[in-house]
Parts: C-alpha cells; sequence; structure tokens
C-alpha cells in the first residue's frame, strides 16, 4: 500500500507492479439540488475529483445509490443518467454499483484510476518555496444553502451548477504535464481545512493570501449577509489552533475560504517558477485560476491568512 488511510489523502493507492498503481475512491451523500439529473452530475464530478487530485486518470466506476421506495423510477434513472454522464464525460465507464432502500436518497461512485508509482501525488508534499494554486472559484456551499432558501435567482442557480458539475479533469492534467509537488481537492473541509492538512502533512507552514483567492460573487455578498452553511463554522472550529487569521481580513472573506465545497477545484502546491506555465494552461480550462498561497518553513503555526 503505498497510500492509506493514514493519512487525509484523497484516494487510496496500491502497487500492483514496479509500473503500475491502482488509485481507489468512494464518495456520495443526499442531494442538494431538486433536480435528480444535477444531483447525479453532481456527485459524480465530486467522486472523479479524488483521481484528479492523485494526479491519476479515473477509468472505471462504480455506482451507490440509496433511494426511499416513495421515489419515483424516473427520478432514480436521472440520477444515475446524471451520473453516467459525468464519467463518460471523464472517459471512464460504469461497470455496475450497488442500489439499496433508504429513508433519504444518496447516490455518489466508487472510481478507480491508474497512474506510474513513481507519479503519485499526495496532499503532504508541499515544499518550501512552492506556491499554491486554486483551480476554481469558491463558494459552492453557500451558494447551496440560498438555493434551498430560494435566495438564488436562475443565472445565480446555474453558475451554482456550472461550479459543481465541472470536472477537474482538464485542471488534473495540466498539473500533470507541468510538474506539481503536491495536490489536494477542495471539498467538505473547505479551502483552509484542506490548505491545513496540506501544510501539517509536509511540516510547513502555508500562508494564504485571502484577496487571491477566486470567490463567486454572489456567495462573497451572501457571506457579508450572514448566509453561511454551519459546516463553515465546524471548518472553522477544526483549523482553530493551530491557524492563524490576521484580524485585517474581512470576516466575509474567510467564511468563504472555511465554505464545505462540494466538487470544488484542486489545491496545487508546485515550485513558483512553474506557476506561470500552469496558470496558462489553466486559463483555457477554467479561467478561474489563481495563485492564492506559499509554502514557508514552520513558523508555529500550520496555517496564516493574510489579507
Amino acid at each position: 500500500m503505498l497510500v492509506g488511510f493514514d493519512s487525509s489523502d484523497d484516494a487510496a493507492v496500491y502497487r500492483v507492479t514496479n509500473d503500475l498503481a491502482i488509485v481507489q475512491t468512494v464518495d456520495f451523500f443526499p442531494p442538494m439540488v431538486d433536480d435528480p439529473f444535477v444531483f447525479g452530475q453532481v456527485a459524480a464530478a465530486n467522486a472523479l475529483s479524488d483521481i484528479y487530485a492523485m494526479g491519476a486518470v479515473p477509468s472505471i466506476a462504480m455506482n451507490l445509490l440509496c433511494f426511499p421506495s416513495c421515489l419515483p423510477v424516473s427520478a432514480v434513472g436521472e440520477i444515475l443518467a446524471g451520473g453516467y454522464e459525468k464519467v463518460k464525460e471523464a472517459g471512464a465507464v460504469i461497470a455496475g454499483g450497488h442500489t439499496i432502500e433508504d429513508p433519504e436518497p444518496k447516490y455518489g461512485l466508487c472510481v478507480t484510476g491508474f497512474i506510474h508509482p513513481e507519479k503519485i501525488l499526495t496532499n503532504s508534499g508541499c515544499r518550501q518555496g512552492d506556491v499554491l494554486v486554486l483551480t476554481k472559484a469558491l463558494g459552492s456551499g453557500i451558494l447551496s444553502t440560498a438555493a434551498m432558501a430560494g435566495l438564488l435567482d436562475q443565472t445565480e442557480y446555474r453558475r451554482m451548477v456550472e461550479l459543481m458539475t465541472a470536472l477537474n479533469a482538464g485542471a488534473g492534467n495540466a498539473m500533470t504535464r507541468v510538474g506539481a509537488n503536491a495536490c489536494t481537492d477542495v471539498t467538505g473541509f473547505g479551502l483552509l481545512g484542506h490548505a491545513y492538512e496540506m501544510a501539517k502533512g509536509s511540516g510547513v507552514t502555508i500562508e494564504m493570501k485571502a484577496r487571491s483567492v477566486p470567490m463567486d460573487p454572489k456567495a462573497l455578498e451572501l457571506a457579508k449577509e450572514g448566509i453561511i452553511p454551519a459546516g463553515a463554522y465546524r471548518n472553522r472550529e477544526y483549523i482553530q489552533g493551530d491557524a492563524q487569521i490576521m484580524q485585517t481580513v474581512p470576516l466575509e472573506l474567510s467564511d468563504v475560504m472555511c465554505d464545505p465545497q462540494t466538487s470544488g477545484g484542486l489545491l496545487i502546491s508546485l515550485p513558483e517558477e512553474k506557476a506561470p506555465k500552469l496558470l496558462s494552461q489553466l486559463e483555457l480550462v477554467t479561467g478561474e485560476a489563481r495563485v492564492v498561497g506559499r509554502v514557508l518553513p514552520f513558523a508555529g503555526k500550520s496555517l496564516i491568512v493574510t489579507e
């Protein structure tokens, strides 16, 4: 076993031969949108992201579906169709899966990818002097919370869906071409939670610059109004004690940085001299990628957030 459950990595990695390793992950959750097809897309994109974060390419996926008996068969079909579309877009195949009856619908995937053992990226490979690049704008958790309360118009809702359904395939490919030292995908622990885990695992201090972080404008507006999911507060508590958020950082910015993301972007640590080439390639993929921080020698705290 090259990467297992003893770390906070995105997937497990098992060496098969000297030239081949299997990357394995599983992820599923309840709906965050009303449209079953979109729910299937989001859940699949989220599960596939773990493979990209390890520097690998997804090949095989298996459905995991829980559904109540009162759910129409057509809705079940739409969920599976949404997942199938994203798996197909990723160039992978769905090879079956498993369903059970459950009071609350849940959907996701068990995904397998392949990689050369020497090309694996973990979240603990940050090196002093690296910079950190984030490939997607933050805010999907706040937007989802607002959507459930009917606070988004159609344009804002579509933007939320675009954020959550966009695959990290292009970003992952660019990262492996350019060469990175570490990577993780930004999901439930928020940007600061995942950056903290990278820093802790690497034995360094990561400095994040709040105003450099790409954020959805509507999510930032909602954060100023105090519309924050409960998970953001838990994420802030998670890093408390080993993180320092400077008093000059506006509360709404740090709230968005703690926002639990669904199918968020990749957080990539790479040598500073490689960053311009990566950003140039990411411009063709997302248009939102930014340098958001840097890796420093350990300075007493694993995470420092400046304005």
